[in-house]
């Protein structure tokens, strides 16, 4: 059977009893020969034939710490407001597709080396089998690079990335998404740097938001807002940190906000981690029309005794495959 894969969040797919590798992407033929069925054959397993739902969930407590070693009876999901039974749990630190969109408008100005010293702090999570490109955006987004596995080359570009112009934000996050089509990797995801709201782009919020919907990437998003700027600020611009994280968090992603530049290398570096360390929750949906709809999926954490509450980040839904 055909994979249909929303990737960073929910993953449809012919399965398996056990995890599915690299438990995020699009539409995708599994591997003859290196298929999670192969595998749960060696082990003995039955497989059945039925379509298998995966999220990725990311868990922080009120700290915003990641949470690590929680195991399946921990977590309870929900499909349109219905208990699903996770049949599948595990993670796996799959090869990454990712995006560096950076902001290189001329508020940036004294941002700029810090920011580039962010991507260089990220680019020390990354693996041997990763790929990455970059979009730079002022008052309109250009792709700097298409796909490398060559660090050095998207560091030397933002080398010669100028400060200047407005903020295409929107236009820039659905360039890079439309290049991710060209990913090879399954797990894909989009790292924005900003300092801003948009006030330059065709595209508006709604169909951003419609787009990173229906799209298989997961988005984070490091923001640097000055304290008190508010003041004298576009309503775009004094809107933008609230829809960064609404777009964020509706893939399953996380925007940070920032106030001290220095502090930026080490949010770059935890997102990293984060994206290397997420559960991923099998279940067999119980609505299984085949109608093209969107399904909302929620992933509560039951209370753990002496923890306080914890909050799952994860995609918010997918869209059911059509006949």
């Amino acid at each position: 059977m055909t994979a249909a894969l929303l990737a960073c969040g929910v993953f449809l797919a012919a399965p398996s009893t056990d995890l599915a590798a690299g438990a995020e992407v699009g539409l995708k033929a599994r591997p003859a020969e290196t298929s999670p069925a192969q595998e749960l054959s060696r082990r003995g397993i039955i497989k059945v034939d039925v379509e298998l739902a995966l999220i990725n969930v990311i868990v922080t407590d009120p700290m915003g710490r990641m949470v690590t070693g929680l195991d399946k009876g921990h977590f309870k999901v929900l499909e349109d407001k219905k208990p699903q039974e996770i049949v599948q749990f595990g993670a796996e630190d799959a090869a990454l597709s990712l995006a560096v969109v950076f902001d290189a408008s001329g508020s940036m100005g004294y941002k700029m080396s810090k920011a580039r010293e962010a991507v260089a702090q990220f680019f020390k999570t990354a693996n041997p089998e990763d790929e990455f490109f970059l979009v730079q955006f002022n008052s309109r987004p250009e792709m700097v690079t298409g796909f490398t596995k060559s660090l050095e080359e998207i560091q030397n570009r933002l080398t010669f990335v100028q400060s200047k112009g407005r903020t295409a934000l929107l236009d820039a996050i659905y360039l890079a998404l439309n290049q991710m089509k060209q990913a090879k990797n399954s797990q894909k995801a989009l790292l924005v740097i900003s300092d801003g709201g948009d006030n330059s782009s065709r595209y508006t919020p709604r169909e951003i938001k419609r787009l990173v919907r229906e799209s298989d990437v997961q988005i984070y998003a490091i923001g640097i807002y000055e304290p008190f700027a508010s003041r004298g600020r576009t309503p775009e611009e004094a809107s933008g940190p609230g829809l960064l994280t609404e777009i964020a968090e509706s893939t399953g992603g996380r925007q940070f906000a920032v106030q001290n530049v220095n502090e930026l290398p080490d949010i770059a570096e935890k997102i990293g981690i984060e994206l290397r360390n997420q559960y991923v929750l099998g279940y067999v949906p119980t609505n299984s029309a085949k109608d093209g709809k969107w399904r909302r999926v929620k992933v509560e954490i039951e209370k753990i005794r002496g923890m306080p509450v914890l909050r799952p980040y994860h995609r918010h839904g997918y869209y059911a495959p059509a006949r």
